[in-house]
């Protein structure tokens, strides 16, 4: 008989702990003072300007956390610390979990009232909290991109609609991984700029076109073989993402595939952790919903698609991939 024991309560109560003292070391660079080889507690100190205590403190915080491996008193990168917290990696997550630490944390000590009240937080956003909330959501949405990227083949697709998301890092890495594909954007208004500037800069401004449309009454049409509906789900009522999945079945060809990446809450005996999470995180944040997959699924079949897989990807969303019927 397995006798029971308060680990697991004990390490989800005092995660906000780990989680301070990440954002803590990424915000005083000990991860990038790291990058170029092994530290001890008082070389760190010297580099990030803090106390040598607290370099000790928040080094070991990182050891136990598995960030940093710790030999003879001396400090390293492990390999996901130097590959997305050093500075050499291709997605770099300081900025995201800058927007942890100075929006979202304080945001969460209202969760209280928003589960008594099931009222959002108050954000209390200024100039300077909206730039950090962007350039903290962007570059999670690049970490998302990354991962698609990654864990779905876009060779073979010739014709890509991106409709109504928010970043335009999915389709350019659909761009980087197919040099046969073209991209057409159906964005907010408010997102061309962005779009603009990361197809220059990626060499990409011939092989893409831009129509800004609101997104839950866009209708672009076409005759695409490959949509993608990536963190649009979360941000709009059933009624408008049955319209909103509607008019990428009639933008689509027989047959094409659909990526439609968001946070879902599912069915399984074991709910996967992080879309939970994301749930209370969207709502305390500005009231949007993470959505049952099974909900999400009906609005596939009502829409004129067919759900046929569901990827999952490393510490972001989910991709539910559909055929057009």
């Amino acid at each position: 008989m397995t006798v029971p024991t308060p680990d697991r309560i004990v390490d989800i109560a005092i995660g906000y702990m780990g989680a301070k003292q990440l954002f803590a070391a990424s915000r005083v660079g000990l991860f990038k003072a790291l990058a170029d080889g092994p530290r001890s507690a008082a070389e760190l100190a010297a580099t990030t300007g803090i106390s040598e205590k607290f370099a000790r403190i928040l080094a070991d915080a990182m050891n136990a956390k598995g960030l940093l491996n710790r030999e003879e008193g001396r400090y390293s990168l492990a390999e996901d610390a130097a590959e997305y917290l050093g500075g050499n990696g291709a997605t770099d997550l300081a900025p995201f979990l800058g927007f942890l630490n100075e929006i979202s944390y304080g945001h969460w000590l209202q969760f209280d009232n928003t589960v008594d009240t099931t009222t959002p937080g108050d954000l209390q956003m200024d100039e300077g909290r909206w730039a950090v909330f962007m350039a903290g959501v962007m570059r999670y949405n690049s970490l998302h991109a990354e991962q698609l990227s990654r864990g779905f083949d876009f060779s073979g697709y010739r014709s890509l609609l991106d409709l109504g998301g928010l970043s335009p890092e999915f389709a350019v890495g659909a761009l980087k991984a197919n040099p046969e594909l073209t991209a057409r954007f159906v964005f907010d208004p408010s997102a061309t700029q962005g779009i603009t500037d990361a197809l220059a800069a990626n060499g990409f401004t011939d092989r893409a076109t831009i129509e800004p449309a609101a997104t839950d009454t866009a209708a672009p049409g076409g005759d695409h073989d490959l949509v993608m509906v990536n963190h649009v789900i979360h941000r709009f009522d059933a009624e408008q993402n049955k319209v909103i999945l509607a008019n990428a079945r009639a933008a689509a060809k027989e047959g094409a595939t659909l990526l439609l990446l968001d946070f879902f809450l599912d069915d399984d005996a074991r709910q996967r952790p992080i879309d939970a999470l994301h749930a209370g995180e969207y709502f305390v944040i500005d009231g949007t919903v993470v959505y049952l997959e099974s909900e999400v699924r009906d609005w596939l079949t009502a829409t004129g698609w067919k759900a046929r897989e569901v990827l999952s990807l490393p510490g972001s969303p989910r991709v539910l991939v559909a055929e057009a019927v």
